[in-house]
């Protein structure tokens, strides 16, 4: 009896590690995902499963150093690295995350069109005006609650498997041995995955979430203000983040599947529009196709920019030291909610630049996958100094698959990059 209470006091508490496992699977993940399945078929299966317990673990460690630091990851590494390191790994950051919101706007603009026919930038402009009122005004954890049933439609491609003849022997045979060729195509898809699973606005993210809601409880501290908390507060962080990225991982998984035995199957290899990739739910949805991609893309949209402005605004707000949070009004944070904003206003020009918002989605995940390499090893460092964290070091199997996830992104990157040198 007291082990089924404990265990439902943890699903009630599940929070920045769900969150976040849902924001991971915004527009750009969408595409890069919707992508691979129609060009490599199932043979990116594999990707889901080699990936899971590698982004598991690196976002265990994020909140881990939030929630025993009681500060988020910028302020983190600015206590271990010079300020030109800092400034450099933030300035990454946020050119990544603005590329990001730009093409999650842009494609949450497409899938509108594609729906009424008519209006893909004015659309574009006012999701933007939209969440930028929703951020501004509207506590992040009370809209979000009901953003998260709107991602719900994309159990829409879980339900493919349920309208489509599939092989399943076939697609555990690929998942597991996958019939691939080392190409410079193959090693960019690979990137472009990684980059949309373990992407460093995620980090930054749920380290700062941790901080937020330790701060909001009265009775939290800091795990070094407060050890006692230790045991219950990582136990919690690891369901949420297990949980959280198991959601993720899952989706994507299907989503892969789904493009791969509809367009993939039927001669289509490559998306170049909004329209192409919605008709990988044909078979489920009939003519409302468009529909529920549209629905799809815009509820992962309006859940993902507020992740992407916000935890721009957190590093950059950390590593300047202001005072930062969603749950401040903009007059008591002018600087953290600049941020937001200018994120948000900087990326409605990538809807006005010549690239189909599905090309722009995939090549924001490659981005992200190059991007994620030094801010990786410069929180892997933190996480693994007693000077910060005390005795709750990240735990020995976090280390390793932390090392492990930042070499093979850095490896998988180089590859590319020389890939791309010898064409």
């Amino acid at each position: 009896m007291g082990h089924r209470l404990r265990r439902a006091a943890l699903i009630e508490r599940l929070g920045p590690g769900v969150i976040t496992g849902a924001a991971d699977d915004d527009p750009s993940g969408i595409a890069t995902y919707s992508q691979a399945g129609a060009q490599f078929g199932m043979n990116m299966l594999w990707t889901m499963v080699f990936t899971y317990p590698l982004m598991s673990a690196i976002q265990m460690i994020s909140a881990r150093i939030g929630r025993v630091t009681g500060h988020g990851l910028a302020a983190n590494m600015g206590r271990v690295f010079p300020a030109w390191v800092v400034v450099i790994l933030v300035a990454l950051l946020f050119i990544a995350n603005t590329i990001n919101i730009g093409a999650d706007l842009a494609a949450m603009g497409a899938a509108a069109k594609l729906v009424l026919g008519w209006g893909q930038h004015t659309f574009t402009l006012g999701f933007a005006i939209v969440s930028l009122i929703l951020q501004l005004f509207i506590p992040y954890h009370r809209y979000v609650r009901y953003l998260k049933w709107l991602t719900l439609v994309l159990f829409a491609y879980v339900g493919v498997i349920f309208a489509v003849h599939i092989d399943w022997g076939d697609v555990a045979r690929r998942t597991f041995v996958p019939e691939l060729g080392f190409t410079g195509d193959m090693i960019t898809m690979v990137v472009a995955i990684i980059g949309t699973t373990i992407s460093p606005y995620l980090f930054f993210w749920q380290a700062s979430e941790e901080v937020e809601d330790e701060e909001a409880d009265a009775a939290s501290k800091p795990l070094l203000k407060k050890p006692s908390q230790a045991r219950h507060e990582l136990d919690r962080i690891r369901w949420d983040t297990y949980v959280g990225m198991g959601f993720s991982n899952l989706i994507a998984f299907f989503i892969i599947l789904t493009t791969a035995v509809t367009l993939h199957t039927s001669g289509k290899t490559e998306i170049q529009t909004a329209a192409d990739a919605a008709n990988a739910l044909r078979p489920v949805a009939g003519e409302f196709a468009f529909m529920l991609f549209s629905l799809g893309i815009i509820g992962t949209g309006l859940l993902a920019i507020p992740v992407l402005a916000g935890s721009a605004a957190y590093a950059v707000g950390e590593s300047r030291g202001w005072k930062i949070g969603l749950e401040n009004k903009p007059w008591q944070a002018v600087g953290f909610y600049t941020v937001i904003g200018l994120a948000t206003m900087l990326g409605i020009a990538v809807d006005y630049s010549p690239i189909d918002p599905i090309k722009a989605l995939f090549w924001t995940a490659v981005i992200n996958g190059v991007i994620s390499v030094p801010i990786m090893a410069a929180m892997m460092v933190v996480a693994s100094r007693r000077h910060e964290m005390g005795p709750f070091v990240a735990t020995f199997g976090q280390r390793v698959l932390g090392w492990a996830a930042t070499a093979i992104v850095a490896g998988a990157a180089l590859t590319m990059f020389i890939f791309s040198l010898e064409l």
